[in-house]
């Protein structure tokens, strides 16, 4: 006798889910221009910085904003508050312009119908938050590449020094990319959230990754460093003196922002109209 094997209804893994999510957004990032106007953006910003380094000062001297090439990618001391803008000039700034990046990413979905087409077939809410986090991120971290390359070429162009000890430049450098996937992920909520101003998102966006939420938060109940750490991200300390334990808080605040910002933004879809 014949046996006649029933077709199988099972649901797809999460691994077969996210594959087939990444897929089509890495697609639509890898081919989407504003992805390479981002990463030239990143990368023109540390060399215009260095170029323009130049500043005046009262009675017709110069002094160079940075006399470090590497201060360019980061500051000498953790930043719990910046005294002056030449302080912020560092790779942290990839996380203003990031997250632009992502407000048009993501508010591109919701303008083109792409949200209501995939929520139609798709009724996991997390796999959206969650591939969107990581590609945002991976896009973030290689913005930090072209800003990287693009400090370099800045500093060798002006003639700056190349001063800093080999472990705490490194540990800086991938302090501040593991912390993409946190910034990625915040933006993915804040997103979430706006996702119907996308103007309001991009404005929001700018000033979060501008740090001055934080920064009046600490005028208001004073600094200090978990302040910084958790609410501003680890990135902060992430600078010329760095060690391994710098890193590792940066790769564990990271994390706890992703999986924070994950769950909340799948809450929000999971109640609301996402359309």
């Amino acid at each position: 006798m014949q046996t006649v094997l029933a077709p199988d209804f099972a649901s797809p893994t999460l691994r077969q889910r996210m594959k087939s999510m990444l897929g089509v957004d890495f697609y639509r990032l890898f081919h989407t221009p504003m992805f390479y106007i981002f990463l030239a953006i990143a990368a023109l910003i540390p060399a215009m910085v260095s170029s323009m380094g130049m500043m005046a000062e009262p009675g017709g001297t110069a002094a160079a904003l940075f006399t470090n090439a590497w201060n360019i990618v980061a500051a000498d001391t953790p930043l719990y508050v910046v005294h002056d803008i030449g302080e912020y000039a560092n790779m942290n700034m990839v996380f203003i312009f990031g997250g632009i990046m992502v407000s048009i990413f993501i508010g591109h979905d919701y303008r083109s119908g792409y949200v209501k087409q995939l929520f139609t077939t798709h009724s996991h809410k997390s796999d959206y938050m969650l591939s969107k986090s990581l590609v945002c991120a991976f896009a973030m971290a290689c913005m930090c590449g072209t800003y990287l390359l693009g400090g370099i070429a800045g500093g060798l162009f002006s003639g700056m020094a190349f001063h800093a000890r080999v472990f705490p430049l490194l540990f800086a450098i991938l302090g501040k990319v593991v912390m993409s996937l946190g910034w990625a992920s915040l933006y993915t909520f804040l997103n979430v959230i706006l996702r119907r101003q996308f103007g309001v998102s991009i404005t929001s966006s700018f000033v979060l990754g501008t740090g001055i939420p934080i920064i009046g938060a600490a005028a208001l109940v004073g600094n200090s460093p978990l302040l910084n750490v958790f609410l501003y991200g680890s990135s902060v300390n992430a600078c010329l003196s760095s060690t391994i334990v710098t890193l590792l808080t940066c790769t564990l605040v990271s994390v706890v922002w992703a999986v924070i910002y994950n769950a909340l933004g799948t809450l929000i879809l999971a109640r609301s109209d996402v359309y």
